[in-house]
Parts: C-alpha cells; sequence; structure tokens
C-alpha cells in the first residue's frame, strides 16, 4: 500500500505544456472529436476538455477514447492545471456511452479489448491528480454516465418542469440532464466501472436497484439520490450546467492546489480501506504538505490578516 502511495502522492512532475487546442489520434486528417483549452486571466488554472462528435452524440468510439486518454496523458504532467472540466460542445448530450454501432463490427474478442481500454480511461480521470468535473448539459448514458462517476463532482441541468411544475420548454427539455446506467436494457451490464462507482457513490442496494432496472432519471432526481453535487436552472443555450461547473472551479483555484491534490488521494485512497489504514494515509498526506512553501504562506497570511497567494509549491 505504502508504494501505491508514493506514487499517488508524487506530485513534483515535470511541466509538459499540451501541444495544441485540439488533439486528434493516429496522425489522421479528421476533425478532432474533443478539444481542450486553458483558460487564461482570473480562471487561469481551469482547463476543460470538450467532447464534441455531434454524429455520433458523443458516443465513446476507439478515436474518442484514444483522444481522451492522450489528452488526459499530457494535461495530468501539467501543474498549471488546477482544475479540468468536462464538457460537451454537442447540445443537448454530455455522453450517450459507448459507440454500439462500433462495436456491433467488433469480434467478441476486440470487444474485450476495447471495454478494457474504455475501463482504463475512466481509471485515469478518476486518478486525475487535480480535482474533475463534469458539467453534464443533457444525456448521460452508460458509459457517459461512467465518465461522470470518475469525476470528483458532477452538476447537471434541470427543466423548467423539475423546476416549478411548469410547462415544458423543448430547448430546456432538450438540454437537461437524464442519466442512468442502462446497460442491463441493451443486454450488457457496466463495463467501465459503473458497478464500482455508483455503489460508492449511492450505497450498494439503490445501486443494485438503479442498475437491475436500467431507470432514467432526471438531475433533479439525481440530485435527491445525491448523484450529482448540483442541480441549476437550464439556460437558453443550453449549458447550465457548464456555467455552474465553472463557478464551483472558481471556488476551488484559490485555494493551495498541492493540500487540495493531497485532500484528493487521502479521500480516494482512504475510501477503499478500513477508517484506521484511512488515517494512516491521511497522515502520510499530511506529512507530504508539512514541507511546502504554501503551507507556511497559509500560516503568515492568517496571521498578517490578508488573503494567501498560494503558488503550488
Amino acid at each position: 500500500m505504502q508504494r501505491a502511495l508514493t506514487s499517488a502522492l508524487r506530485l513534483t512532475r515535470p511541466w509538459r505544456p499540451l501541444q495544441a487546442c485540439g488533439c486528434a489520434s493516429h496522425g489522421t486528417a479528421r476533425d478532432p472529436e474533443i478539444q481542450v483549452r486553458s483558460l487564461a486571466g482570473p480562471d487561469q488554472g481551469i482547463t476543460e476538455i470538450l467532447m464534441n462528435r455531434p454524429r455520433a452524440r458523443n458516443a465513446l468510439g476507439n478515436v474518442l477514447v484514444s483522444e481522451l486518454l492522450e489528452a488526459l496523458a499530457q494535461l495530468q504532467e501539467d501543474r498549471q492545471v488546477r482544475v479540468l472540466i468536462f464538457r460537451s460542445g454537442v447540445k443537448g448530450v454530455f455522453c450517450a456511452g459507448a459507440d454500439l454501432k462500433e462495436r456491433e463490427q467488433m469480434s467478441e474478442a476486440e470487444v474485450g479489448v476495447f471495454v478494457q481500454r474504455l475501463r482504463g480511461l475512466m481509471n485515469k480521470i478518476a486518478a486525475f491528480p487535480a480535482p474533475t468535473i463534469a458539467a453534464m448539459d443533457g444525456f448521460a448514458l452508460g458509459g457517459g454516465l461512467e465518465l461522470a462517476l470518475a469525476c470528483d463532482l458532477r452538476v447537471a441541468g434541470l427543466t423548467l418542469e423539475e423546476r416549478v411544475g411548469a410547462s415544458l420548454c423543448s430547448l430546456q427539455a432538450a438540454s437537461s440532464a437524464v442519466m442512468g446506467l442502462i446497460e442491463t436494457t441493451r443486454g450488457l451490464l457496466p463495463g467501465a466501472g459503473g458497478t464500482q462507482r455508483l455503489p460508492r457513490c449511492l450505497g450498494v442496494a439503490l445501486a443494485k436497484e438503479l442498475i437491475f432496472t436500467g431507470r432514467r432519471l432526471s438531475g433533479a432526481q439525481a440530485q435527491a439520490l445525491g448523484l450529482v453535487n448540483h442541480c441549476v436552472a437550464q439556460n437558453e443555450e443550453g449549458n447550465a450546467a457548464y456555467h455552474r461547473a465553472r463557478e464551483l472551479a472558481q471556488e476551488i483555484l484559490p485555494q493551495a492546489p498541492i493540500a487540495v491534490r493531497l485532500g484528493k488521494v487521502a479521500i480516494d485512497r482512504g475510501m477503499e480501506v478500513d477508517i484506521a489504514s484511512g488515517m494512516a494515509i491521511e497522515g502520510m498526506c499530511y506529512a507530504q504538505n508539512i514541507p511546502t512553501r504554501d503551507r507556511l504562506e497559509g500560516m503568515a497570511a492568517f496571521r498578517e490578516k490578508r488573503p494567501p497567494k498560494f503558488v503550488g509549491e
């Protein structure tokens, strides 16, 4: 366990900037299916991954998975990334899940290999060193919900009907979150972490109910169950969840980045073990933070009654 923790706590990685805003795979001339954008000005430190595969409703096919893995491999080395937001460039959908049309053309052996890659992608998202937020403006089904579950925080849009019982506006309905692990309705079961992350999020009995039935949840229902952190009224542009996710990221930005990352490690690793072992993990994380300049800056700022200026060292 200590060896795994040492790897997770290694924060002084070499910095490698992302080469471009779009990540194209395999050297092809096709349009990239994701775009990566690092924000500037007061939002510096927030990076966004925009999924943009409109013809397939952001379904997770080979190219999209490859591009996401490529982007994550670069971003995890970039210590300037303090918060990572996953969002959609396709109106009305966050991610429709696995690309079943593509999978239909695969052999059984190829299906096994692809699902293993998909599971690896979700693990990479879950293990990303900085906080991650899923901005769910629209459908998040199957693998799409598994992607959101791999993120630290989730935000969903609400329809007018969910808010005040009024008639649905078609634009708002199209861009409001609908989520579920619906694999059993397709003769499948969740294979990219859903059977493990959903019960850790909601508890075993409720997770079983949702997976056994393949039930779809609205944003309001998901918030009531604790599946999402926040629900927001959808706007005319259909990106209200994104704007709330960005507000959350802005709340995280001023905090000490090393302490935030170590807090994430302590929580994630601690949830996997008994509480005594979890306390030991917390102690190891705390010890890692003691020598940092940011800890000294925090104490000095408190003493001098001024806002701290954390630098991530």
